[in-house]
């Protein structure tokens, strides 16, 4: 860490140690921890906006690059803004806002308040991006367009996901619809999408919904490629020594339920094993960032192991919102 920015940090926290205990002598030990979580907030902050402003990028070059030239739709709200932009005089980027508004007022509601607030940043600079940034367009061959159109835009996607956001809306109101009504996420998307493509061979013609249909399938698997979907959760076992912290931050912070098993460490001096409490716990991709995040700050040096979990019965997952 730059020398500046850690004295800096060391003289906010001795003020904020000092306001608490105003008559008490503040420790060098008492300092380190605020810091280091300081540290390790700003470390995962800076790597989840990079993925945001590298998938809003992505996603620009698969919009002007190859969709909108060639007045191309998707699926998910980018389908019905680029839908809308092509029956209207209304330029993309305002429609981009305005389409995914709504799911995002949602997504504060029903998930998260910093997720929805990070949202709509990442939607806002990708409006900023469509509207100013110029692309070459790169193709006017059909297939070509559907099938890397759809690519980068489903990069962009799931980089933005990766990074603890979204900017495509329909999957905030998927995952609403799969709590209340018991089926998957993918499903409620699919459902989503018949319904614009079926519109968009209305107004326009079924040869460009069946190209963005492929559009679609393209940016699915890419976004599948990159986050591993939406819907899928993620088993994690935590091996540390602070498993006492480990265990009070994922009830506490996470709110997520978690198992603790009794094992033997195998490999020790003297090939001496020693008794250990193993974590287990089960949360969502959109988690998975904030974990990570929080993992650090009780123990860096923690052994993590993390599963896919295509699906989940019971607990506390399903029921409580994300956090």
């Amino acid at each position: 860490m730059n020398p500046i920015v850690s004295k800096l940090l060391v003289d906010i926290a001795r003020k904020k140690l000092k306001s608490k205990r105003p008559d008490s002598p503040v420790t060098k030990k008492q300092i380190e921890p605020v810091v280091n979580n300081l540290s390790v907030e700003i470390t995962h902050a800076l790597k989840e906006y990079i993925f945001i402003i590298i998938g809003v990028f992505s996603a620009g070059f698969g919009l002007k690059g190859f969709l909108l030239p060639n007045r191309f739709i998707d699926g998910g709200a980018t389908g019905i803004s680029l839908l809308l932009e092509n029956i209207t005089n209304i330029e993309l980027g305002y429609l981009l806002i305005l389409v995914n508004l709504p799911f995002l007022i949602l997504a504060s509601k029903t998930l998260n308040l910093k997720f929805a607030i990070r949202s709509i940043v990442s939607i806002a600079f990708l409006a900023i991006v469509v509207h100013y940034v110029e692309y070459p367009t790169i193709t006017e061959d059909k297939l070509l367009i559907a099938v890397f159109g759809g690519f980068f835009l489903g990069l962009g996607i799931g980089m933005a996901m990766r990074g603890g956001s979204v900017i495509d809306g329909t999957e905030v109101l998927a995952i609403f619809l799969s709590r209340k009504l018991s089926i998957t996420v993918g499903d409620v998307l699919l459902l989503i999408n018949i319904f614009i493509f079926s519109f968009g061979a209305y107004v326009l013609s079924i040869e460009t919904a069946l190209y963005a249909m492929l559009t679609y399938l393209a940016a699915g698997r890419t976004v599948d490629f990159v986050v591993d979907g939406v819907e899928e959760y993620v088993g994690v076992t935590i091996i540390s020594e602070n498993h006492e912290e480990l265990r009070t931050m994922i009830i506490d912070k996470l709110r997520r339920a978690c198992t603790i098993y009794s094992g033997k460490g195998g490999y020790g001096k003297r090939g001496v094993s020693t008794e250990k409490d193993i974590i287990y716990t089960v949360v969502t991709r959109l988690e998975l960032a904030r974990l990570h995040t929080e993992i650090d700050k009780v123990d860096k040096n923690a052994f993590v192991i993390m599963g896919l979990v295509k699906d989940i019965k019971g607990g506390m997952i399903k029921r409580k919102p994300l956090k």
